[in-house]
C-alpha cells in the first residue's frame, strides 16, 4: 500500500511521468525499496481509475505525465495522518525460523550465531553507506532505520540466546 502513497507524495511536488517516479522513490528511500517500472505504471493505473491522479498530454517522447487530483491529495493526508500498526507489518522469518528450530528440538545456537554475524555484515555496510551518503534526509532517515532495526535485531538474538541458555528444555535437548 505504501507504492501507491508514495508516488501520491512524489506527485505532490509537481506532475511526473512513470519513470521520473520510479527514480525519485529509490532516492528517496536510499534504493532500499526498488520498483519494477510496471509496478509503477499498473499503480498510476489504478490510481487513474481510482480518481487519484490525472494523466495529461503526451510529451514528444510519448511520455504521459500524472498530476495528483484533490482526493489524491487527502489520500495522502490521510496516509500520514494515520500510524502504520504493527499488524500491517509483513511476517518476520527470523522470528519464525528461530521458534521453528526451537519447536523442531534442533540446536538453535548455530542459527542465532549466523544471523548474528549476518546482521553484524549488514549494519557495516549500512554505517559505510551512511558516512559515505551526499544524499538528503530521506536517504538519511531511510539509513537510520535500517541501522536501528539491524541494531534491535542484535540486541534481540541477544536475548534469544540467553532466554534460551537458561530454558530448562534447552539445557535437557544439549545433554
Amino acid at each position: 500500500m505504501a507504492i501507491r502513497q508514495g508516488l501520491l507524495a512524489l506527485l505532490s511536488q509537481g506532475p511526473r511521468y512513470g519513470y521520473q517516479l520510479r527514480t525519485e522513490f529509490e532516492a528517496s528511500t536510499g534504493a532500499a525499496w526498488p520498483l519494477n517500472i510496471g509496478q509503477v505504471y499498473t499503480t498510476l493505473s489504478r490510481m487513474e481509475r481510482d480518481g487519484l491522479v490525472a494523466p495529461g498530454e503526451q510529451d514528444n517522447q510519448g511520455r504521459v505525465v500524472y498530476t495528483i487530483t484533490e482526493a489524491g491529495r487527502a489520500e495522502m493526508e490521510r496516509w500520514f495522518g494515520t500510524p502504520v500498526a504493527q499488524s500491517d507489518r509483513p511476517r518476520d522469518e527470523l522470528v519464525i525460523k528461530l521458534a521453528m528450530a526451537v519447536t523442531a528440538a534442533a540446536d538453535v545456537r548455530p542459527v542465532i550465531q549466523a544471523q548474528r554475524v549476518a546482521t553484524m555484515r549488514t549494519l557495516q555496510e549500512l554505517t559505510r553507506a551512511k558516512r559515505a551518503s551526499v544524499e538528503g534526509p530521506a536517504q538519511r532517515l531511510v539509513l537510520d532505520s535500517m541501522i536501528f532495526q539491524a541494531e534491535a535485531e542484535q540486541r534481540w538474538l541477544d536475548h534469544c540466546e540467553a532466554v534460551l541458555t537458561a530454558s530448562p528444555q534447552t539445557q535437557e535437548r544439549q545433554s
